[in-house]
């Protein structure tokens, strides 16, 4: 470690490899993932939890229940350094400052790295690493007496599991300021110095996609990297309809943005299209998918580029995800495909959905300590080299899911891997907010995840994926979700068709889906209750009891009772008139609807409500089919996999992808004032 007023070396010789930032606006519900003003300990070396004492409960999540008091907002005004008043401290062991030391020991040749720290005042500053078991260790401490910049050269070589760097500084008895800090390496270790081009894909969402933009036209630090940004088009309001918003950016931003216009081919169609024009331009070191309906941490664009330089091989490098409606929660800290059940899974047993660091924050959090090794990351935001999009193809012609999964699964097979990096993270809507397996989305559901195990399962007949999918129309079916199931059934004997469907139906699949929804009750969906007529039950619980979930013992009986139940029994005429209940949305688990004739449903979001009918003929005919189209499946399970594995490389293709543009246009309109923005 050195105290001095000049760098140790040139700054040449260096590259930044990670720096300190604080929030660029400094709203309670972030403030957590970017600085912290208590000390802390681990649950891995003590049995004191959280933030101080040990009289914290502890958490299911592995840290304590004790939310931290926060740092006031206004002391956050600048973007690189911090104010610590007088006789206080700050902690930077957090989301967004602590080096996630373990991720650059594994996947780069990055051996020892240098934190520099530029400060004016005095005050003392601690630096701390944590290993794999979260347990916290003090690593450096210096007593700070003069205005400078400190230098701490700072090993990686016991990182092998996981791990963490970050640093705390106390002010004396006056203020004390963090002026800047960063976290470097021997620039020649770097596999390349690259840049990158975006692929934004959108559809109907043009204030998400506006302010998208804006972030990256005011950061010239992205600007300096970035080649162009794909925005790919594919609503029917269209970023070229509001000129007096995008005209500006457009002016600013130049050759750095271009708007291209096409038919709605989903989230694969629009994602393939700004991989392919980044290739075809051959400008680009990188493509980066990204939702549109998201918020960036605009730094985290600049981690995943320079993470992706310093990798030992060509690495697909993905951001985090982050609760755009709850900003402190961390959807998931990394995902793996479970290859026996084809299903997304985490990583490490102790591993949890949906963490919050306001409550738990990363120091307290042993679980976080652990590198998570991951087979993909999410399309909300992913950098992929160029290189493999070249050698692989684009994405499947899936529409909607299971494309980044089935992306990752590929790549990894071709020899490069997948790195979810922590530090780098965007906000978007959770999927706890959403039901995506019910309704129009359950065909891609359904149909991509078979594909996907034929493709990727290395177990006869895809494991359980069969087996599974078989339960999930049973619990469908006595559901009353008979639209859903219609869908579901649509998927299975589409993959029976084969692999020659997938680019002709690419555009027409969806509206094809939706047009049935029209022909079922629980489709068909009102604002509120009020507008349906009154509940009435006939007969009440048995004692007044609620439905409770049958026990795991006692499940195959209980099914087979409620099959009975639902084919032989006749619908109560009383519930063809009147819903017997009304059922939350959190509520609608499969064993309790099954036990009724008719039932008021809310959707996920709570805007709307349906109604569930029991159609005794429909469930016997929705139930034959299904048992004869899985035992199709399983019997042609050996050839069907022959058929998608030897069509993969041609329907990923840039050759079958550019037919596809060309056959799913943007529809024409009315001709408009042009000149909002550049426009393929």
């Amino acid at each position: 470690m050195t105290t001095t007023d000049a760098p140790a070396r040139p700054e040449a010789e260096r590259r930044i490899l990670h720096r300190l930032i604080l929030p660029l606006e400094a709203t309670p519900d972030i403030i957590p993932l970017y600085i912290e003003q208590q000390s802390a300990r681990s649950s891995a070396v003590s049995s004191s939890f959280g933030l101080g004492g040990g009289d914290e409960q502890v958490d299911a999540a592995g840290g304590s229940t004790a939310p931290a008091a926060q740092v006031d907002a206004t002391e956050l005004s600048d973007r690189y350094s911090v104010r610590i008043p007088a006789g206080q401290m700050r902690s930077f062991g957090t989301y967004f400052n602590a080096f996630p030391a373990s991720y650059w020991r594994r996947w780069t040749p990055v051996r020892s790295v240098r934190l520099r720290i530029v400060t004016r005042g005095r005050g003392q500053i601690v630096v701390y690493r944590s290993n794999a078991r979260g347990a916290i260790q003090r690593q450096e401490f210096l007593v700070v007496t003069e205005n400078g910049e400190h230098v701490f050269d700072l090993p990686l070589t016991a990182f092998g599991d996981g791990g963490w760097y970050w640093f705390d500084a106390y002010a004396g008895s006056k203020d004390f300021t963090i002026v800047g800090a960063d976290w470097s390496a021997e620039a020649s270790l770097a596999r390349t110095e690259g840049t990158f081009s975006i692929s934004m894909t959108t559809m109907n969402k043009v204030e998400y996609c506006l302010e998208n933009i804006r972030t990256l036209e005011s950061n010239p630090d992205l600007r300096r990297v970035l080649d162009t940004m794909y925005v790919i088009d594919q609503g029917s309001d269209r970023l070229s309809d509001h000129p007096d918003e995008l005209g500006p950016l457009q002016e600013s931003m130049g050759d750095q943005l271009t708007i291209v216009e096409q038919g709605n081919i989903g989230g694969s169609g629009g994602f393939s299209r700004g991989m392919y024009e980044t290739a075809k331009a051959g400008r680009s070191t990188y493509v980066v998918n990204c939702d549109d309906d998201i918020v960036i941490e605009p730094e985290s664009l600049i981690r995943l580029v320079t993470f992706a330089d310093y990798a030992t091989k060509p690495t697909i490098t993905g951001a985090h995800m982050f609760d755009l409606n709850n900003r402190s929660v961390l959807h998931t800290f990394g995902e793996v495909v479970d290859p026996w059940r084809i299903q997304p899974s985490l990583p490490n047993p102790d591993n949890f959905l949906g963490h919050d660091f306001a409550l738990f924050p990363l120091r307290t959090t042993p679980w976080l300590h652990r590198r998570a090794d991951v087979d993909y990351n999410g399309w909300w935001m992913c950098l992929i080299p160029v290189e493999a999009v070249e050698k692989i193809g684009l994405s499947l012609p899936v529409f909607i899911k299971w494309d980044d999964a089935e992306y990752g699964l590929r790549a990894k097979k071709a020899g490069y891997p997948t790195v979810s990096l922590p530090g780098a993270g965007v906000w978007h809507v959770s999927w706890v907010d959403k039901d995506d397996l019910v309704g129009w989305q359950a065909y891609f559901h359904e149909r991509n995840r078979i594909i996907t195990a034929l493709l990727h399962s290395p177990y006869p007949r895809g494991g359980r994926v069969i087996r599974e999918s078989q339960y999930m129309d049973v619990k469908h079916i006595i559901s009353m979700q008979y639209y859903t199931e219609t869908g579901r059934m649509m998927a299975q004997r589409d993959v029976l068709r084969g692999p020659s469907p997938l680019h002709s139906e690419i555009g027409t699949k969806l509206p094809e889906i939706r047009k049935m929804a029209a022909d079922f009750d629980d489709s068909r969906a009102k604002k509120d209750a009020e507008e349906y007529p009154a509940v009435h039950v006939d007969k009440p619980p048995h004692r007044g009891r609620p439905f409770m979930e049958p026990r795991r013992s006692r499940l195959p009986l209980w099914t087979a009772k409620t099959l009975v139940k639902q084919l032989a029994t006749p619908v109560k005429e009383r519930a063809d008139r009147n819903p017997e209940t009304a059922v939350a949305h959190q509520d609608a688990r499969w064993w309790r609807l099954s036990q009724y004739d008719s039932a008021l449903v809310s959707n996920a979001e709570g805007t709307q409500v349906s109604w569930y009918k029991r159609d005794r003929a429909k469930a016997r005919e929705m139930l034959a089919e299904t048992a004869r189209t899985h035992v199709e499946l399983a019997r042609r399970w050996s050839e069907l996999q022959q058929q998608f594995r030897a069509a993969a490389p041609e329907l990923t293709s840039f050759e079958a992808w550019e037919k596809t543009f060309r056959d799913n246009p943007a529809p024409e309109r009315p001709a408009k004032d042009a000149g909002a923005g550049k426009t393929a």
